[in-house]
């Protein structure tokens, strides 16, 4: 009975031991991979940032801002872009995106459309029996602009044609590898912050003549940045889920072997004994 225990410990002690290895190997890869798209992501927001200020500038230059991306348009649409994974064992990243997402499309479900981006966030939406307009997934580790800038003539399509009157994102704002926040955020109409224009600077041809195209390079740029916010935020969830999953493997590890090591020190006192036994049997 001992050895049949014994073995069937061992067998239990290989599966967990190669398992531990892809856990530890998956830790590894999202480790690398965070650190790769920190660095653009680091890029990105400089980027973003710059232009944001030259967007106020102009905008705050403007005599009137009765421009539909400023003041809104006449529909009581709202759109969701919901950005998840293609691939899982990630922990509670995608969980936690959808559920930021239900709760607000659930406040105003008859006026919401959804755009999903992932293989993961349209397995739950499809599970929620909420409709999608379009379908995103096989993004890249490092998504480039060609795939933000898809997404973002969708939904400016949308609300040019005043399908829809309000574009929000739905993400995982990275914060830092062990902080992410699930945030819905509302990228049109524009929330432009007044401020001063400054009698220096000079704007060719005029604000008026440029307001459009400095906008629409802002908003992609919010789009990207979403994107590679949330890629971070998918990688540092990883890299947490896949260390706690070898941490765990370690503990079931070491309770194996004790318990092997028990059985078989019993295994052996007790072939001990019946030695024993038989020897003083035969005096």
């Amino acid at each position: 009975m001992a050895g049949a225990g014994l073995i069937a410990i061992k067998r239990r002690i290989k599966s967990v031991t190669n398992t531990k290895k892809i856990t530890k190997a998956m830790g590894l890869v999202a480790t690398s991979k965070l650190k790769r798209s920190r660095g653009q992501m680091a890029i990105v927001e400089e980027y973003h940032e710059s232009l944001e200020k030259t967007t106020e500038t102009i905008l705050n230059a403007l005599e009137t801002k009765d421009h539909s991306f400023i003041k809104g348009n006449k529909s009581d649409k709202k759109l969701y872009i919901i950005l998840t994974s293609d691939t899982g064992l990630c922990g509670g990243y995608n969980g936690s995106i959808i559920s930021s997402a239900i709760d607000k499309i659930r406040e105003d479900k008859e006026n919401s459309l959804i755009i999903i981006v992932g293989q993961k966030g349209r397995g739950y939406i499809k599970k929620s029996a909420i409709d999608t307009i379009a379908e995103y997934v096989e993004i890249p580790d490092i998504p480039t602009i060609k795939e933000s800038g898809t997404i973002f003539n969708h939904a400016i399509k949308l609300y040019s044609n005043e399908e829809v009157g309000e574009v929000n994102v739905v993400y995982n704002k990275f914060i830092s590898p062990v902080k992410q926040l699930p945030i819905v955020e509302r990228i049109l109409p524009l929330n432009i912050e007044e401020a001063e224009f400054k009698d220096d600077l000079i704007i060719e041809p005029s604000p008026k003549a440029i307001a459009e195209d400095i906008m629409l390079m802002y908003l992609k740029s919010k789009i990207y940045l979403c994107m590679m916010s949330g890629k971070c935020s998918e990688h540092s969830a990883r890299m947490t889920a896949m260390d706690g999953a070898t941490k765990n493997a370690n503990d079931i590890l070491d309770k194996l072997k004790l318990k092997y090591n028990r059985i078989r020190q019993s295994a052996i006192t007790q072939e001990i004994s019946e030695i024993v036994g038989g020897a003083e049997a035969q005096k």
